[in-house]
């Protein structure tokens, strides 16, 4: 029998049908009472095993060689944590004529996550860029959000969702960063299991994240908060969404190439640096927002999904650029890590 696969000319990655199955489930049987603890405990440790198997995943001497690179490390954490932010500050003038305030605050919140990993890597495999200075520029973003993203988060939006403490900040760190640094550690002994499961591990990041959308939205259904959005108010956030990926798409290429890059850098520099992460976006959500998440997450969710389809495209066309001398060099170097120059858009994007 011949096995299906998903349509290529498909736009919508079957993991966001996924998504979306999940919150109208969340919608329709939301979880109460001792099922919600249940599910918010088993989200706690679903996204600290996520995190986990990112550092056991992240070789120790990709991610020292990577910080010789710094200039475009520097670069996407500033397109990430400095420009992203101010484009989200300046959105607070739509308000409220495009846009209510609880979702520019989800809209903010959006800007202020860290970058994604998984889907940073594959498009910039795709498109024939630096592949190891994605890798490590995910990961540090990663690394940088779990600080920088609670404290820009209480700068800029204060007490607007469930509010910002040192007791929010520990919990990120112990649910992102210590699993993620317990994964370095162990690198040695889990590195070869993880390497020879890919595809059983992958089943376990798309399913920390169904969870955790699962908890958020049935909270959010619990305490009536949906009622608050309209079909109108969703168009808006659409539309704001989609200028804001466009400009930063344009600010990451152009601003990469102002500032010397070579092509290869300017792809990773572009893919890292315009994308946000629902991996890391949705537990820090759960965490500051509190039953208000789901509606914090929603413009999270929306970008994360057309941030896929534009990059996709975009990774394709620059494919098809002509091959210049020096990437014969950035190739050669790239096909070692996970074997990424050979991921698909669709396994590339599995939960970051």
């Amino acid at each position: 029998m011949k096995r299906l696969t998903w349509p290529s000319w498909m736009p919508i990655d079957p993991y966001i049908l996924a998504l979306i199955a999940t919150v109208g489930l969340a919608a329709l049987l939301p979880a109460r009472g001792a099922a919600a603890d249940v599910a918010s405990g088993a989200s706690t440790a679903a996204v600290a095993f996520l995190f986990f198997l990112y550092g056991a995943r992240l070789s120790t001497r990709e991610a020292m060689d990577g910080l010789r690179h710094w200039r475009l490390h520097v670069t996407v954490l500033a397109c990430t944590f400095v420009v992203f932010p101010l484009l989200g500050l300046a959105a607070r003038g739509l308000v409220p004529v495009l846009l209510p305030q609880n979702l520019f605050e989800g809209l903010l919140f959006l800007t202020l996550v860290p970058s994604t990993i998984q889907s940073s890597i594959a498009f910039t495999s795709i498109a024939r860029g630096n592949v190891p200075a994605a890798i490590c520029a995910g990961s540090f973003s990663s690394l940088a959000g779990i600080v920088l993203t609670p404290l820009l988060a209480a700068a800029l939006l204060g007490n607007s969702g469930g509010g910002f403490s040192a007791d929010s900040l520990v919990k990120i760190v112990l649910q992102l960063l210590v699993p993620f640094l317990a994964g370095q550690l162990l690198r040695r002994w889990v590195g070869g299991f993880i390497a020879r499961h890919k595809k059983i591990l992958g089943y376990v990041d798309r399913g920390s994240i169904l969870l955790v959308v699962y908890t958020a939205f049935s909270e959010g259904m619990v305490q009536g908060i949906w009622h608050q959005v309209s079909a109108v108010r969703l168009a808006g956030l659409l539309v704001v969404e989609a200028v804001l990926l466009a400009i930063m798409l344009l600010v990451t290429w152009y601003g990469a190439k102002a500032l010397g890059f070579d092509r290869a850098d300017r792809i990773a520099i572009q893919f890292a640096g315009s994308k946000k992460s629902l991996a890391s976006g949705l537990p820090m959500a759960s965490v500051l927002f509190g039953a208000h998440a789901s509606l914090a997450v929603l413009p999270l969710m929306l970008f994360h999904q057309m941030q896929l389809m534009v990059c996709a495209v975009i990774a394709k066309r620059r494919s098809k650029d002509p091959r210049e001398p020096e990437e014969a060099t950035v190739t050669a170097s790239a096909a070692g890590p996970g074997e990424v120059t050979r991921t698909a858009v669709g396994t590339g994007t599995r939960s970051s």
